[in-house]
């Protein structure tokens, strides 16, 4: 017992310093990587968050909603979530309305299903909503001079490492790293592969012209590339290299590079386009870096984690270890920097390297520059609740 608590220490030391699960991070099937799942009901604590039952009063704005836009999203969620006894007999009946309206959905959820508040471990309701998008970049699937900054694919010998089946209290953490001799070794940093671009040469799926915007679109997780021979070309998270996600905008704030009010996406490019040379230092202070892959032209969105397009408006990205993957969740917020209220129907349908807690969620915008304002200035402070099924009973959270 002594020496597995021993690996397990070592595992966990390891994955804290080399890795972690999921960036923001479109992965289409049927090539699933781990941020794909099938996802649970819980049958343990949810480790970041508490679950309060509540009523549908408490739901400010619930009446007076839009729920259509939310509904086709739920839909797409019942393709996986219908895999799950407790979720087949709902899923089946969201299926079977034809031409449903405002009424009915509201009737449906309130028949059905029970609203549980998410509450942080320390009790307290509120949290950071932030937002993403899917941005559009210029480029070539040939290298030039104009277009010199590589997107990549996934290389072969990038390796992702369970856990869980040797060890059950691991089951959550996955290392990601390569093979050295007999040794397994953490994965290249950004910085490495920045400064040695032979490291992956044949997994270039493009290039694109501007590296600010290759970076952000790591960030992103997909996007949009028009092609210099004016094709357009949809990509979308393949993988990562395992090391955890590190704010460059928090890091400006910190370096005085940078006021706390305009450390925002648009205040990052602004200020890399004004101080070309930091640039690439201040890049490689995020290790992660982020693989693509070339995604079907005629999908409607983006692919989430949950391994379906997401809906403009409509998806979020939470932590998995404090709401379920694919579940409808009622968001309370506010307009970006406004106090204007933002309060709709979402659905849980990604994951994201940053997006860690209790409540917290990432709202995705959409696509092109109008979504790309709107979730480069999100910072909002929200409040959420998860509808679930009935059959669903929340287990208690205990001291660890």
């Amino acid at each position: 017992m002594k020496n597995q608590l021993s690996f397990i220490v070592i595992i966990s030391f390891l994955w804290l310093a080399a890795c972690t699960t999921g960036s923001i991070s479109p992965t289409p099937p049927p090539t699933q990587s781990e941020e794909t799942i099938t996802p649970p009901l819980p049958d343990k604590p949810l480790a970041k968050s508490i679950h309060k039952r509540d009523q549908w009063s408490s739901l400010t704005g619930w009446n007076s909603d839009d729920l259509l836009p939310a509904w086709q999203a739920f839909l797409q969620s019942c393709r996986v979530l219908s895999k799950q006894s407790v979720w087949q007999e709902n899923c089946k009946i969201a299926a079977s309305l034809r031409h449903p309206n405002n009424t009915m959905i509201r009737n449906f959820f309130e028949t059905y299903f029970i609203p549980y508040q998410v509450v942080n471990v320390d009790n307290t309701e509120e949290g950071l909503i932030t937002g993403y998008y899917e941005p559009l970049l210029k480029g070539s699937r040939t290298l030039s001079e104009r277009y010199r900054f590589p997107v990549y694919a996934a290389p072969d010998e990038l390796l992702t490492i369970e856990l869980g089946e040797a060890y059950p209290e691991l089951k959550d953490l996955r290392l990601r790293g390569r093979l050295n001799g007999r040794k397994v070794v953490p994965y290249y940093s950004r910085s490495e592969i920045m400064n040695n671009p032979g490291l992956l040469n044949g997994y270039e799926l493009l290039w694109v012209e501007d590296e600010v915007e290759l970076f952000f679109l790591h960030v992103q997780g997909s996007g949009r590339i028009v092609l210099d021979n004016g094709e357009m070309m949809k990509i979308g998270f393949a993988d990562q290299n395992g090391f955890p996600y590190n704010s460059i905008g928090k890091l400006l704030v910190q370096r005085g590079e940078l006021p706390l009010e305009q450390a925002s996406m648009q205040g990052i490019k602004q200020w890399g386009r004004q101080n070309p040379r930091k640039l690439a230092e201040l890049l490689q202070q995020n290790a992660r870096y982020v693989f693509f892959r070339e995604l079907p032209s005629d999908l409607s969105g983006p692919i989430g984690a949950l391994g379906v397009p997401l809906t403009a408006g409509r998806s979020i990205a939470i932590d998995p270890l404090s709401i379920p993957q694919g579940v409808p969740v009622f968001l309370a917020t506010t307009w970006p920097n406004t106090s204007k209220p933002l309060n709709r129907l979402m659905v849980a349908q990604d994951v994201g390297g940053a997006i860690k807690g209790g409540v917290r969620a990432d709202f995705f915008w959409g696509f092109g520059h109008a979504a790309g304002n709107q979730a480069g200035k999100m910072k909002q402070a929200g409040r959420m609740w998860i509808l679930m099924p009935k059959e669903y009973q929340p287990v208690a959270l205990t001291q660890q």
